[in-house]
């Protein structure tokens, strides 16, 4: 595993809100197989039914370790557009308890992506999974 520090603590500075607000943050970022690795902690604001944390908001964190497996290992990405994204809600994601979520690039072309990710609660249970498939823009050559 290849992975930079100084990129990880980049990507967390620049960070969403939203990525904030759910207590997450990147712990790993290998470069060579295009995996990104986030830990979320929700609070129980963003949770119904006592602890459970709402299904928009566990789409949003597999949407972000997909993205950042990509942009965050390809500095030729400019924007990442969702045409799709396919949740999968296995098991509970409970608030206040850590999540890790991880993201990857399964394949990408010049203009779209394939990505997938998964959620495992604290005893290592996957809770949550997605695919997506995304628009891609590139910098330009000379850039």
């Amino acid at each position: 595993m290849t992975y930079s520090l100084e990129r990880i603590e980049l990507l967390n500075a620049m960070a969403p809100n939203f990525i904030k607000l759910l207590g997450g943050s990147i712990v790993e970022l290998d470069m060579n197989s295009q995996r990104a690795i986030f830990t979320f902690t929700v609070p129980l604001d963003y949770c119904h039914s006592g602890d459970v944390v709402q299904g928009g908001f566990v789409t949003a964190m597999l949407d972000a370790a997909m993205s950042h497996a990509l942009f965050g290992t390809d500095d030729t990405i400019s924007s990442i557009a969702s045409l799709d994204i396919a949740t999968q809600f296995i098991g509970v994601c409970r608030g206040q308890q850590p999540l890790r979520v991880a993201g990857r690039v399964k394949r990408a072309t010049f203009k779209t992506a394939f990505l997938e990710a998964e959620i495992q609660d604290e005893e290592g249970e996957i809770v949550a999974t997605a695919q997506s498939v995304a628009k891609l823009s590139r910098q330009p050559a000379d850039a």
